[in-house]
């Protein structure tokens, strides 16, 4: 039995742990009661619209989503993807929410012939360790080769700093995190209008934004004269974010001549271009002609960065494969470079994957697989391009009415013209864009290029 004293002192234990529960349960504060529902994304958004769509023939023009059966099957068979490395395959045919990502002329998913042979090439590969802060350096290598040239002279010099991101969103936060760090006072300029994740990164980044006229809805095209005097205006050593080629959202790009012209105003100004390069050889088809802007500019004395991303051109959507670069002065200055987008990269994702980084470096890496990439990636623009002239040929047809801008712009985005209003009603015909205008060109095919033509008259026409 115990002793008076221990149950008076094990009655207080209760009582003081009881009061204590007591006062912790009325005193826990609500840490998060005070944050909103952030706004849906302009693009994503799409995507919940299309499917509570009930009608079999509705079109996303704005997003690629999991749709029907293919939601279903993808939830039964996700847990394929660790049984089999053939289902890899298996699963991107099926899921897929990447911003505009490429369909064949059936409305289905492709996965590159390329991309299964390095698939092939790299099945039973043992190594699962960690890749180093930067990445895989034979992928950085062939990517910067890629975007700047074989025969550049930094590439040759080993002036070019560059890491492995996670595709071309973290290859812009890098470049944020970059100068907030290294130039913190400096701004950056951003087209009107742009990709709208851009203000997202440099403005949670904490870099000040401002924005220099790019599109003139009254043409339908480039702002050419109010680009040059707002480039002109800005302050000296200024960084300007340019889309090397099919801008996203208004697929409107300069001409070589008017990126001469840009390239030495910007000279003069000291100014600093970066380049999101999203779309090589997905623009053009050629992924020379599509890295032309770059090599103006390099060519005219600058320093510049670059984002470069393979989701499009390679269709590793999933797999977020994507590099990072700075062109430097001095080998022991892209040293130094180097090391400090580490850094950055280590406070903010530690390693990047693996997986992509072996599949773009295997198809980059054998002369074979890179000259089939070469041949499909034209056949992904090629299609592209042959959807804008049935567009524009069916919207002329139906309308009488000209629609050249629809075969002027370029790559895999149309800016239609179209108002918030006007794709109001075009949803109400079971057709989704963005509220901007924008369709991606790779969701129209010759089974709904009419239908959509005739809708578009009849919502731009009322």
């Amino acid at each position: 039995m115990l002793s008076l004293s221990k149950k008076l002192v094990k009655s207080a234990g209760i009582r003081s742990l009881a009061t204590a529960q007591r006062s912790m349960s009325s005193a826990v504060p609500d840490f998060w009661k005070d944050v909103e529902e952030a706004p849906r994304d302009p693009i994503l958004g799409v995507t919940e619209k299309f499917l509570a769509d009930q009608n079999p023939d509705k079109m996303n023009l704005g997003v690629v989503s999991i749709a029907g059966h293919h939601r279903d099957a993808f939830s039964a068979r996700i847990h394929l993807t660790f049984l089999s490395p053939a289902c890899f395959f298996f699963v991107i045919f099926l899921f897929s929410f990447s911003q505009g990502a490429y369909r064949d002329d059936d409305g289905n998913p492709v996965v590159l012939q390329c991309v299964r042979e390095a698939e092939k090439q790299i099945m039973g590969n043992k190594f699962m360790e960690y890749l180093p802060m930067g990445g895989f350096k034979e992928f950085c290598d062939h990517s910067i080769k890629l975007a700047y040239g074989d025969d550049n002279s930094l590439v040759k010099a080993n002036k070019i700093a560059a890491v492995q991101s996670l595709s071309g969103t973290g290859s812009c936060r890098l470049m944020a995190d970059f100068m907030k760090k290294f130039k913190p006072g400096a701004k950056v300029y951003i087209t009107v209008p742009t990709w709208s994740n851009h203000h997202n990164i440099w403005g949670d980044a904490g870099v000040e934004k401002e924005t220099f006229r790019y599109y003139k809805p009254e043409t339908r095209g480039l702002d050419f004269d109010g680009m040059m005097e707002d480039i002109a205006a800005a302050e000296g050593g200024s960084f300007f974010l340019l889309h090397a080629c099919a801008h996203n959202p208004t697929g409107v790009d300069p001409t070589a001549d008017q990126w001469k012209e840009v390239s030495k105003l910007m000279r003069e100004k000291g100014h600093f271009p970066f380049f999101d390069m999203a779309y090589q050889g997905f623009a053009s088809g050629d992924c020379v002609k599509d890295a032309q802007a770059i090599d103006i500019f390099l060519k005219d004395g600058h320093m510049v960065g670059c984002s470069q991303s393979y989701a499009k051109n390679m269709g590793l959507y999933g797999q977020r494969i994507g590099c990072f670069s700075l062109t430097c002065n001095s080998e022991e200055e892209k040293t130094a470079v180097e090391s400090q987008m580490k850094r950055i990269a280590r406070a903010t994702y530690s390693n990047p994957p693996l997986h992509g980084a072996l599949l773009v470096s295997t198809v980059l890496g054998d002369p074979a697989l890179k000259a089939l990439w070469y041949d499909e990636v034209k056949g992904m623009a090629d299609r592209i391009i042959g959807m804008r002239s049935s567009l524009r040929e069916n919207l002329e047809k139906v309308s009488g009415d000209k629609w050249q801008h629809v075969t002027d712009q370029i790559g895999m985005f149309c800016f239609t013209g179209m108002t918030p209003e006007q794709v109001d009603a075009i949803y109400e015909k079971s057709i989704y864009m963005t509220r901007n205008g924008r369709i991606s060109m790779a969701g129209v095919t010759t089974k709904n290029v009419e239908r959509l033509a005739k809708a578009i008259i009849e919502v731009t026409s009322t």
